[in-house]
């Protein structure tokens, strides 16, 4: 296990149409929040909004990121998430926002091969949209 305190990536991705609607026919989330104009166009959000849980799979590929920086460091072991704690969707997501997810290494426990980083979500006029902490577990070969 090489990650350390303090180690840093990040990932960025645009939320586009197709990629809402691919989400809804994965999910079997249809909520009218996130599939009708006409349905959101007279709330406080006045359009349709991203799901919250594909901010998550955002979340997830900045810790994709730093599993392959701790790669190529020559770490062996194998990663994986343990979970998500204190996660909060602080602000609306639009279609055609550019979401950049912050991963910063908070904590390691080498007797339980844990790392635990913090994570925030902005968009593209530095609006925090979403925070977490992620657990990973790196297991030895």
């Amino acid at each position: 296990m090489k990650v350390q305190v303090g180690d840093k990536v990040s990932f960025s991705k645009a939320v586009s149409e197709a990629e809402l609607a691919a989400f809804v026919g994965l999910s079997g989330d249809d909520y009218e929040a996130h599939t009708d104009d006409d349905f959101m166009k007279n709330t406080a959000f006045g359009q349709r909004i991203v799901h919250g849980a594909l901010l998550v799979g955002i979340m997830s590929a900045a810790g994709t990121r730093m599993i392959r920086v701790m790669k190529a460091r020559g770490d062996t072991t194998t990663p994986v998430a343990l979970g998500y704690d204190r996660m909060r969707f602080t602000a609306p997501v639009f279609i055609g926002d550019t979401i950049t997810a912050s991963y910063s290494v908070t904590d390691v426990d080498p007797d339980k091969s844990r790392s635990v980083a913090a994570l925030e979500l902005v968009n593209q006029n530095g609006a925090t949209v979403a925070v977490a902490n992620h657990i990973m577990k790196w297991l030895a070969p």
